[in-house]
């Protein structure tokens, strides 16, 4: 006998637990399939993970320069086993929570691989969902909607086979027992500028080969510039331009090898390890999606704005759709997703409104349109930038490398986007992202008062700096 729900949520992760959370505030009776642990990617292999890392290592190298402070701290170190069992309990801790969550929404948890069913005798449309357990059992469940939201996992490139001792994709990574001395990033995007970061804080020799002409090639040139300057003076070898040969990987005598294309010349790269960290992949396999109507375009589930698939009573969030693959873009996603199939007329998603963050040290935040993507939009800009070294609270913290740069519409004096990279900019940007959805100006957010000292001041110099301005510089 199946069981009927008003909504069956498929994949636990950020995006399906607060669509599924919201469900229930809508008066829906929900369930939720997970064929492992509530929180998905986020929670367990990625943002909170690697993020607990980055705080222990950001730490350390703190301690390391502890004298600029007039604090004497002698033989600093750290013991790896130690910091990866804070990174646990926090998981663990967030997990519950996660549960608890469940459990007061009355949400039915089902734990086991969901299949979306076409037609059957269980439901005339395509919609229905088998549960296979672990134990070989089966179960199906029967929903007037459906939300799919399986998320993704870590791309890798064809002939790097991901053998958990030499290569290695952030999963892998996040479980390692001890640090290698050396490592080989492929990759210089989000993730693997998060662990050169991390790494090279650790003190492991660490070189990133990326393929485009510069790393972080999403964000605004002159943040990318900066970041790998400020790499570079941390000892990080950066080569960009770079095609990696993956013919060539070899591994012997504890190390891994490989050769790359650069610059019209070949070059050699040793270390213990290598990282792949070349972009993430959506969850289709086994979904059961041949049965339905659902079309998948460029390895993503197509959508419409309202995230419905080709078969109008089932939708897709997250990771799993392709775009911002961020875990906060997932949430809202499975919101607007809720309130669509509760007749809300929800607002259409605007991702130019979407802030971006990069946790390395420094942090890197931004928000909308960077300069060059304003110019091919054809937009007449103007930008305000204001440095983190003129300001008395960055001094005071110690941390005063980066700047804010603000691109704005010269005709309108709308603000087109905002970019940011220095210390705690991630907490920073929210004000952005704010000034964004209100459609502030550069006057407006210039002369909003903001306490001195404090970071935030970079904000209002920056916006001000559109103008000339700005009073600091």
């Amino acid at each position: 006998m199946s069981q009927e729900f008003d909504l069956v949520v498929l994949g636990g992760g950020m995006g399906g637990y607060v669509a599924a959370i919201r469900a229930t505030q809508l008066g829906m009776k929900v369930a939720l399939v997970e064929k492992d642990k509530l929180g998905g990617t986020c929670l367990h292999r990625g943002c909170i993970p690697s993020k607990a890392l980055l705080r222990s290592a950001e730490v350390y190298a703190t301690m390391k320069e502890s004298d600029k402070f007039g604090v004497t701290a002698e033989n600093v170190g750290f013991d790896f086993a130690k910091i990866q069992a804070r990174k646990q309990g926090i998981i663990e801790q967030l997990h519950k929570g996660v549960q608890h969550l469940m459990n007061k929404g009355k949400i039915r948890v089902f734990n086991g691989l969901g299949r979306v069913m076409g037609p059957s005798i269980f439901s005339p449309q395509a919609g229905a969902v088998r549960i296979e357990q672990e134990n070989g059992e089966q179960e199906i469940i029967v929903p007037k909607f459906l939300i799919i939201a399986t998320g993704s996992r870590p791309r890798t490139l064809p002939g790097l086979t991901i053998d958990g001792e030499y290569v290695l994709t952030s999963d892998e990574a996040l479980e390692l027992t001890e640090l290698p001395k050396s490592i080989i990033i492929v990759g210089g995007g989000v993730i693997g500028i998060e662990w050169a970061s991390m790494l090279s804080d650790f003190g492991v020799e660490v070189t990133v080969v990326e393929s485009a002409s510069r790393i972080l090639p999403t964000e605004d040139e002159e943040i990318s510039k900066e970041m790998a300057r400020l790499l570079k003076k941390r000892k990080v070898k950066v080569v960009t331009g770079a095609k990696v040969l993956a013919e060539t990987l070899s591994k012997a005598d504890g190390q891994v090898a490989i050769k790359a294309e650069a610059g019209g010349a070949e070059e050699s790269f040793t270390a213990d390890k290598l990282l792949v960290s070349v972009g993430r992949q959506a969850n289709l396999d086994n979904l059961g999606l041949e049965a339905t109507e659902i079309k998948v375009e460029n390895g993503v589930i197509a959508v419409n704005e309202w995230f419905q698939t080709a078969e109008s009573h089932i939708y897709a969030v997250g990771d799993v759709i392709g775009g911002l693959q961020l875990a906060h873009v997932a949430a809202h996603e499975g919101i607007l997703a809720v309130e669509h199939i509760a007749g809300r007329s929800p607002y259409a998603l605007d991702y130019t409104k979407v802030p971006k963050c990069t946790y390395s040290r420094p942090e890197i935040a931004s928000v909308g349109l960077s300069e060059a993507e304003a110019k091919a939009q054809g937009y007449e800009v103007k930008t305000g930038k204001f440095s983190f070294k003129a300001l008395g609270k960055a001094l005071v913290f110690g941390e005063n490398d980066g700047f804010v740069k603000l691109v704005v519409d010269a005709k309108t004096d709308d603000l087109l986007g905002v970019h940011m990279i220095g210390p705690h900019v991630t907490d920073m940007i929210s004000e952005a992202g704010l000034a964004r959805v209100l459609d502030a100006t550069p006057w407006e957010i210039g002369h909003t008062i903001h306490p001195h000292p404090t970071l935030s001041e970079a904000f209002a110099e920056a916006a001000l700096a559109v103008d000339g301005l700005a009073i600091h510089s």
